[in-house]
């Protein structure tokens, strides 16, 4: 999950004048730290320079020559918000991955319960990630900052603004296709090859049905708690299905197939028990 440094107090930096880098730095990390507690609005009105100057404790004089204009030092904030915009999740995903699988270790043996354990991660998954994005700071912080895109003149600003927020969907979208192709590949999976499709394309479509949810629910505020009693996709029993948990399990099985390449044996097996047991997707 992203995180910002805290700026260090006024005993960690006694004895020595901050340089002008230093202090545009720690002020920079303060106000985003402040952000991603509280939410960012589209005017910035609720962000106090002089409360940010107070909680970075760098030089008031330092600041102002820096930024002599408050909407100066609002602009850099932007850009550098936008840089790391999409929220991520990890560390939680990987434990709750680890649960999953070592309450079922059993479902390893045949190729009917290996899939359901599929299922079975993606329906829990599905609503661990719909839910934490609900109720994130740093989520409605990232959508504020597309709405505040969209309200700002043509200029060097909004050039910058929209390039940095491309960026950083490029990298979350590269980083959730990993995840993916990571997965997959572990339990014997592989892209349906009629579809002529990437992981990335993949990665694409979830993360709209995901975002596009969690959109729907701000001004639904029922939508959350909706739930099927089902079992879809070759779930072992019956059991609730949140609507994000259907979407994702939907596209991903539109796009996944058991690769019949693979041979399921003890080494496979072993491979697999050893690849969930070390969890660690390349390149998060």
């Amino acid at each position: 999950m992203t995180s910002y440094a805290q700026a260090p107090t006024g005993l960690a930096r006694r004895g020595r004048r901050l340089s002008d880098r230093e202090t545009e730095q720690r002020m920079l990390q303060t106000a985003m730290a402040t952000v991603n507690r509280t939410g960012l609005t589209v005017s910035l009105d609720h962000i106090s320079l002089e409360e940010v100057i107070r909680e970075a404790d760098v030089s008031r004089s330092a600041v102002y020559r820096r930024w002599p204009y408050k909407d100066l030092f609002f602009s850099d904030l932007v850009k550098e918000l936008a840089r790391s915009a999409t929220p991520t999740i990890v560390d939680e995903e990987y434990a709750l991955i680890r649960r999953i699988v070592t309450e079922r270790l059993d479902w390893l043996d045949t190729p009917q319960r290996r899939h359901a354990l599929v299922i079975e991660l993606i329906r829990q998954l599905a609503l661990f990630d719909f839910e934490t994005l609900h109720g994130s700071a740093q989520w409605r912080t990232y959508l504020a900052l597309h709405a505040t895109f969209l309200s700002l003149a043509d200029g060097q600003l909004r050039d910058q603004v929209g390039e940095a927020l491309a960026q950083s969907e490029r990298d979350h979208r590269a980083r959730v296709a990993k995840a993916w192709e990571f997965l997959t590949e572990l339990f014997g999976y592989r892209l349906r090859p009629e579809l002529g499709a990437s992981f990335e394309t993949l990665a694409a479509l979830l993360d709209a049905a995901m975002r596009g949810l969690v959109i729907q629910a701000l001004s639904e505020p029922d939508l959350p708690a909706q739930r099927a009693k089902a079992s879809p996709f070759g779930a072992v029993g019956e059991d609730e299905w949140s609507l994000a948990a259907l979407g994702t399990a939907s596209i991903a099985t539109a796009f996944l197939e058991p690769d019949p390449a693979i041979e399921w044996d003890d080494k496979r097996l072993a491979r697999l028990r050893q690849g969930l047991s070390s969890l660690t997707i390349p390149g998060w």
